[in-house]
């Protein structure tokens, strides 16, 4: 039996969203270091050529940062042609765009009594616009890139699509409903897109990410005049059997897994990367 290993990954081309956030650029790290080309599509393309320029000198890799909307098709099918005339044709589609709002977020976790007349505090005190905001960058921001950015995949009958997911898709938690509804349609695409894709050799997975700390979630799960943790991110601690928050290159291993060949008879499954989250029923 051949030794295993990610080799068959080196010189593969990987268009990642989101790649210059804090978990995406660690996502990067993993891919450059194991010598994939990477191509980091970002709306914010000076944040994108400054993560690409950072891993790329630290890694001696090729990895550059592409101007793209994930919620527009003309701006993707742009980037896509930069990419392909850059790096060449596209192995691997990394979706991690996505994040919540304090638009979408409700200030209390359980309507009680009290607040029948204070409604702006709940669910009823949601803004449409955040909603629809938070749920088109996770679900649509997802949806778009992999319709434009696998074409070349078809051409090569092989390929890989990982989608970021989260444990909101689980269980999901008090206070943000778009973000919750919105992953859990992630799970549902991801199972949907890989059966649709396997005959013509393209594998879809997704891994979902327990609790790290991250600039979307940072007002949720710590006090920012103590530096400690908030009620809600101590109440995270507790229910992670791990009992402390994910660090960003813990989601390294995983996603380099479901990337390779390694896990070539592998297509519709979801990862947890949670510490046990998932597994402990809080008692």
């Amino acid at each position: 039996m051949d030794q295993l290993s990610f080799n068959d990954l080196k010189g593969k081309v990987c268009v990642i969203t989101g790649g210059a956030g804090v978990l995406g650029s660690s996502l990067v790290k993993a891919m450059a270091s194991v010598g994939m080309k990477v191509a980091i599509a970002d709306i914010n393309k000076e944040v994108a050529d400054k993560v690409a320029s950072e891993i790329a000198q630290e890694c001696n890799a090729t990895v550059i940062g592409i101007e793209a909307n994930v919620l527009e098709r003309e701006s993707l099918e742009k980037a896509k042609e930069e990419i392909n005339r850059r790096l060449g044709e596209i192995d691997i589609l990394v979706n991690g765009a996505g994040g919540n709002s304090p638009q979408a977020t409700t200030k209390v976790e359980q309507m009680q009594e009290a607040d029948l007349n204070n409604l702006e505090n709940t669910f009823y005190g949601l803004e449409y616009e955040g909603f629809d905001k938070v749920f088109a960058l996770n679900f649509k921001g997802t949806l778009l890139p992999t319709m434009v950015f696998t074409k070349d995949m078809l051409q090569k009958k092989k390929g890989v699509v990982l989608n970021i997911s989260s444990m909101n898709s689980y269980k999901p938690l008090t206070k943000i409903p778009a973000y919750s509804a919105a992953k859990a349609s992630i799970n549902n695409f991801t199972e949907w897109l890989s059966v649709h894709l396997a005959k013509v050799g393209i594998r879809v997975n997704a891994i979902a990410p327990g609790f790290f700390i991250t600039r979307q979630n940072r007002f949720l799960v710590m006090d920012e005049k103590t530096g400690n943790y908030s009620p809600r991110g101590q109440k995270i601690i507790d229910n992670t059997p791990m009992g402390k928050f994910g660090e960003p290159n813990d989601l390294q291993g995983a996603t380099l897994f479901l990337l390779s060949d390694v896990s070539s008879f592998i297509t519709g499954i979801v990862i947890p990367v949670d510490g046990g989250y998932s597994a402990f029923g809080g008692v």
